[in-house]
């Protein structure tokens, strides 16, 4: 009998996941989803990659129950368009369904390339992954800004302010997201069609020269195209009049001081720290066998974006309605307003994931802390608790929790 790397399911019972692992096993010994007595074999056809990424989706948790609809979707199936010198890939309302608040890009540029100077119906929220990238803005005072900016550094760029990114040295990558889930990065109102989509008399009247002048302009977008490397920061800002915008569009949380839990940590990044911000976000660090501790948020949908690590999420509704998802770096994440969630580390390294929220303010209901800040007599009556779980109530936020 041959044998093979083959996924098989550890035992699962009460509420303790099954759990699909690598193992050298017979080649006709393969994950079956199967808890105990429930569910029968699947003979296939299978896709084990998936199986194995999605454990509690494919083989779910005694405690989910009812219907929720998808609350993940994975960049790596959005549609990547390709342009000279970078890429940009979406997760909007058509892919992802349930989110009809907020949509999210994800965007390469090179060395020296530029997202043309362009302005969006929405609010734009950014959060630089790798390498380093200069922002330009002008406001409606002709105020303006151009900043270099470093992993870790997010900006906001309110709906109608127009603007454009460019790659430094090594290029750079980073996430957008937008305020409004049927936003689509291929609909953006871009400067080379506003001036190719105006008859060339308006131009001239417009900029008062002769129309001749504009027989060279581009007839289509550029959107993402090259350019050298720009000059240095301090040299481009001597050539443009000392204008600061009164409110800065960009925040550098790359030197925002985390705090720390016994299980990670977390970077709070809202209109107490980012005044000009309409979106708020956590960036949240969780360590192997910690979880973001059980919450909801009463004012705020939740997107997220995981960079690093594996993790799971229980997501419960009204009507004994839960489902748990597994997501791992690449993937989306969505919660609805006021339900109840928790983010669990269920590997080894630690989990990377930021929150983004359609709210000014970051604000969450903490289930610990509610419950210790009921009266005692409340809660046992309610969930027949015994001393050992009461006394482990926690009146103090404690964000991120350790095993």
């Amino acid at each position: 009998m041959t044998t093979q790397n083959v996924r098989v399911a550890a035992t699962a019972s009460g509420d303790e996941p099954a759990r699909l692992k690598e193992t050298n096993m017979p080649n006709e010994t393969i994950v079956q989803p199967i808890r105990g007595t429930f569910g029968a074999s699947d003979p296939g056809p299978r896709n084990f990659d998936i199986d194995r990424q999605n454990p509690d989706i494919f083989i779910p948790p005694e405690t989910d129950n009812g219907s929720l609809p998808n609350l993940k979707f994975p960049f790596g199936m959005a549609h990547n368009r390709l342009e000279d010198g970078g890429w940009a890939r979406e997760v909007t309302l058509r892919e992802f369904p349930v989110s009809k608040s907020m949509a999210g890009v994800n965007m390469r540029l090179g060395p020296g390339v530029v997202r043309e100077l362009h302005w969006h119906k929405e609010a734009e929220w950014a959060y630089i992954i790798t390498g380093t990238v200069r922002l330009t803005t002008v406001d409606p005072e002709g105020n303006l800004s151009v900043d270099d900016l470093a992993p870790g550094d997010v900006w906001l760029i309110p709906a109608g302010i127009p603007h454009s990114i460019q790659g430094l040295e090594e290029g750079t990558e980073f996430l957008l997201v937008f305020d409004d889930g049927n936003f689509s990065e291929n609909e953006t109102l871009l400067i080379t069609e506003y001036m190719a989509h105006t008859p060339p008399s308006v131009l001239a009247k417009n900029f008062g020269v002769s129309a001749d002048n504009f027989a060279h302009i581009p007839k289509k977008e550029k959107y993402i195209f090259r350019l050298p490397l720009p000059q240095p920061l301090e040299e481009v800002r001597k050539q443009l009049p000392n204008r600061p915008v009164s409110t800065p569009y960009v925040y550098p949380a790359s030197k925002l001081e985390a705090k720390h839990y016994k299980g990670g940590s977390v970077k709070t990044i809202d209109s107490r720290n980012f005044p000009v911000t309409t979106l708020s976000a956590l960036i949240i660090e969780i360590e192997p066998g910690g979880m973001r501790e059980m919450h909801w948020h009463p004012d705020a949908d939740e997107w997220q974006y995981y960079i690093a690590g594996e993790a799971r999420m229980t997501v419960f509704d009204a009507t004994s309605k839960a489902r748990t998802f597994n997501y791992r770096a690449g993937d989306v994440g969505f919660v609805p307003r006021t339900l109840g969630h928790y983010i669990e580390n269920t590997g080894t390294t630690p989990v990377t994931v930021i929150n983004v929220f359609n709210s000014r303010l970051c604000t969450d209901v903490s289930l610990n802390r509610w419950m210790a800040l009921t009266p005692p007599d409340l809660i046992r009556g309610h969930l027949n608790l015994n001393e050992t779980v009461m006394s482990a109530l926690n009146p103090d936020r404690n964000a991120v929790v350790g095993s």
